[in-house]
């Protein structure tokens, strides 16, 4: 009985020497887990047979995160894995955040060549709409449309010594005939890029009428007709509760575009003293025509793309997925798991959220293996082989005994 105990005390020192073997090899692997061996004895009766290995167990804590130069790395901090799918469809769960683009704009696992799954936004302008399904991440490189303005504000301050004039002698071409200028630009349904001007002229103590005009494609056509805002401001150089400071610009149709109409906003001009008026840059919305430049992956898992208009919008939205019992998903090999009944179905959601972790872009997450532990578990088990081997040894000298009797 001694020698079956022995050897099965040899099976299981091996096999632990094989895990620390593993976990050794794999100190430098990306989102590698590292496992740990567990054993249990073998009883017949009550008689004591061995060892057995009850299985390896796997180490879900997390790796510690190194920057990156690649701009597509992931790294997850807390609970979560990417899932990543092959061109069959099937699911597969991986913490390696090594990702590159393919010619098509799909995102892939450059260790395994899975697909990365996340939410793909829709609609224009694009956005993560609730409810989204989760799919294969594709790289949305289509131009961004453009945008007409409909809304733009302005802040700044006239001086309140400017001279006062007849605003029925105003000439665009006169600067003396109004006291200030400003100038901003909007955008039509197409595109087109419009430029709206604003002459201020003060009528009197505390009083300006401001005129504003589509200087691209003027109301009126060849005779532009201005739009007339007056501004009336109080002991404090504040606009007066009687005037809005709002109103709405007009213009023509420009290269078969619809014409353009904006929600003017004054009402944060004043007027005190100052060496000369001034205002800040217009704040308008809407764009023109945006070529796609390049993209960033945030810490919340969007994809945010640049363009050349100076705008940004999401493409998508990388998701991570929990288990109730990450124990019980199956290693695959390449770094990967899948679901088994043991671990229960997909949690799947976007990363920091219902108890999801934290993803970080640029960075990586290391091998959670802790080498110093690992070298002592060599030690433990090589001299558990040693002292199996030597009962084995010894039993055999005992038969020996035996056997030399007469």
């Amino acid at each position: 009985m001694s020698f079956s105990q022995g050897l099965s005390g040899l099976n299981a020192a091996s096999k632990a020497l094989d895990t620390v073997g593993h976990n050794i090899a794999n100190s430098q692997t990306y989102g590698f887990k590292s496992g740990s061996i567990g054993f249990a004895d073998i009883f017949a009766g009550a008689q004591g047979m061995g060892v057995q290995v009850a299985g390896v167990n796997q180490n879900f804590g997390d790796g510690g995160l190194t920057k990156s130069g690649n701009a597509l790395d992931m790294g997850i901090t807390g609970n979560g894995f990417f899932r990543l799918t092959d061109a069959a469809g099937q699911v597969f769960y991986s913490r390696n955040g090594q990702f590159k683009e393919d010619k098509d704009g799909n995102i892939y696992n450059s260790t395994n060549g899975l697909f990365l799954s996340g939410y793909q936004a829709t609609g224009n302008p694009l956005s993560i709409q609730p409810g989204s399904p989760v799919g294969p991440i594709t790289i949305n490189k289509s131009p961004m449309l453009p945008e007409a303005s409909t809304n733009g504000s302005l802040t700044g301050n006239l001086k309140s010594g400017a001279k006062v004039l007849d605003p029925t002698k105003f000439d665009p071409k006169k600067p003396e005939t109004y006291s200030f200028s400003s100038q901003a630009e909007a955008y039509d349904s197409q595109g087109n890029k419009h430029t709206i001007d604003i002459y201020y002229i003060k009528t009197g103590d505390n009083e300006w009428t401001a005129k504003a005009i589509d200087s691209t494609a003027p109301k009126g056509g060849a005779t532009p007709v201005y739009t007339d805002v007056p501004l009336k401001f109080d002991e404090n150089g504040k606009l007066t509760p009687a005037t809005p400071g709002t109103f709405t610009l007009e213009g023509e149709a420009y290269n078969g575009a619809a014409p353009l109409k904006l929600e003017m906003d004054l009402s944060a001009m004043t007027q005190v003293d100052a060496e000369n008026s001034n205002t800040d840059t217009f704040k308008f919305d809407g764009q023109a025509l945006g070529k796609f430049l390049n993209y960033v992956i945030g810490d919340s898992g969007e994809v945010v793309a640049n363009y050349d208009n100076g705008q940004k919008q999401t493409l998508a939205q990388v998701a991570l997925v929990n288990f109730a019992s990450v124990g019980g998903l199956q290693q695959n090999g390449n770094n990967t798991w899948i679901e088994t009944p043991q671990s229960g179905n997909p949690i799947v959601g976007a990363p920091g959220t219902g108890g999801l972790g934290k993803l970080d872009g640029n960075a990586l997450e290391i091998s959670n293996v802790d080498l110093g532990n690992e070298m002592v578990n060599m030690i433990v088990y090589q001299r558990t082989y040693q002292s199996n081997s030597q009962t084995i040894k010894t039993q055999s000298e005992l038969l020996q005994t035996l056997v030399n009797l007469r």
